[in-house]
């Protein structure tokens, strides 16, 4: 009964490049969102289940934390490294606070696919992640 299911991409990244772009890490379908954070429960085309366990969310909000502490991190890192000695703080700290909060929101949607594929690299996809629950 699985066999008109793919169990995944070719290759896995493949899959993590679909899971960046926004789209389904296994068929490749684009129309998963129908508002910015608004992601659709199974995609329209292979009927995945992106949620697979309670919880599977909690990965995506980490990674995304992660990525924009590292983007705080690296950006105010070459600031001071390019400004030293004489580090102009004034106005460039709300350029780097509204930037970290502008990152987070910008990175959502992908961080949500992203994980997504990174799950599925983890723990094969089964019968279960496509078919609807009783």
């Amino acid at each position: 009964m699985m066999d008109q299911f793919p169990q995944r991409a070719s290759k896995p990244y493949s899959m993590l490049w679909r899971g960046l772009i926004k789209s389904c890490p296994v068929c490749g379908e684009r129309q998963l969102f129908s508002k910015w954070v608004k992601m659709v429960e199974r995609c329209p085309k292979c009927n995945l289940r992106f949620e697979r366990i309670e919880g599977h969310w909690v990965g995506a909000v980490g990674m995304n934390t992660i990525f924009s502490f590292t983007l705080l991190f690296l950006g105010l890192a070459i600031f001071f490294f390019v400004t030293y000695p004489d580090i102009p703080m004034g106005g460039w700290v709300f350029v780097f606070a509204g930037g970290y909060g502008f990152v987070p929101l910008l990175f959502y949607p992908s961080s949500k696919t992203l994980w997504t594929a990174i799950d599925i690299l983890m723990r094969p996809l089964e019968d279960e992640d496509f078919h609807e629950s009783v």
